[in-house]
């Protein structure tokens, strides 16, 4: 029987973990980029792992070419107490696409995608530019797909469900789109869609006072993710778990009627 846990996986021989790990891995994203097959030697230098043997998470970072500085598909993943998965970060990167330095401050030092701290002038460039918190490049418009493949990896090991962190306003709203439910954070979505809503309390605070803060940010999805990352409302945006069932969708719509 293969291992049901991030930690289970942990504790088999290198080759076999990366195999498993392998698995969630889009057939279209290899595609794309002619990665050669993941077993060979050029393979295995374009896709790196952090995970120790008795630890319960998993890093991946999968690069389209060596030396590249950014990968184009990295996941973090763990073990809840209960033994589900748990996705605390997953990102897609168009690699040809612009690089805005939103993760590190001009000397260098990381800014945890804004969380720690921020480096303004690259956020502003980067949302000019119609990117959205976090970013940074352009992402590669295959989450579907990932998706797809993440439940098939779920289901080898025994799962129906898994859970996902959305770090950011907007990565909520797109994985209520693909199906996604809350755990935690169903009303805090609601009345943020309530606030930013004509005379709500967040659209009243929309004053034009710098780029992350225009009115119009109100119509916008992504504008509305700039400014909550700005502080608009008075406190980070966490505390927000969701789940996804698999091959189902939990028609969970908390935007109403706002554009990306």
């Amino acid at each position: 029987m293969p291992p049901s846990t991030i930690g289970g996986i942990n504790l088999l021989p290198e080759r076999e973990k990366r195999a498993m790990y392998s698995r969630y891995i889009p057939q279209a994203l290899l595609e794309k980029f002619n990665i050669p097959p993941l077993t060979s030697a050029a393979g295995q230098n374009l896709l790196q792992f952090r995970f120790a043997s008795g630890s319960t998470d998993v890093e991946m970072s999968l690069f389209h070419k060596v030396d590249f500085p950014d990968p184009i598909l990295y996941a973090h993943m763990t073990d809840t107490i209960s033994g589900q998965i748990h996705i605390l970060l997953y990102i897609l990167n168009d690699p040809e696409a612009p690089r805005f330095d939103v993760d590190k401050m001009p000397d260098g030092s990381p800014t945890k995608f804004g969380i720690l701290k921020r480096n303004v002038e690259a956020e502003s460039k980067a949302l000019e530019a119609g990117l959205a918190p976090g970013q940074i490049r352009r992402g590669l418009r295959m989450l579907g797909q990932a998706i797809e493949k993440f439940e098939e990896f779920a289901v080898t090991l025994g799962h129906d469900m898994y859970f996902i962190e959305p770090l950011y306003y907007h990565n909520a709203i797109l994985f209520e789109r693909y199906g996604f439910a809350y755990q935690v954070g169903k009303r805090l979505m609601e009345s943020i869609d309530a606030g930013f809503r004509p005379n709500g309390d967040l659209y009243n605070q929309l004053d034009d006072s710098n780029i992350f803060r225009k009115k119009d940010s109100a119509e916008s999805i992504r504008k509305r993710s700039w400014a909550i990352h700005d502080g608009i409302l008075g406190e980070p945006f966490t505390n927000v778990t969701m789940y996804k069932r698999v091959g189902k969708h939990a028609g969970l719509n908390t935007t109403k009627d706002a554009e990306w």
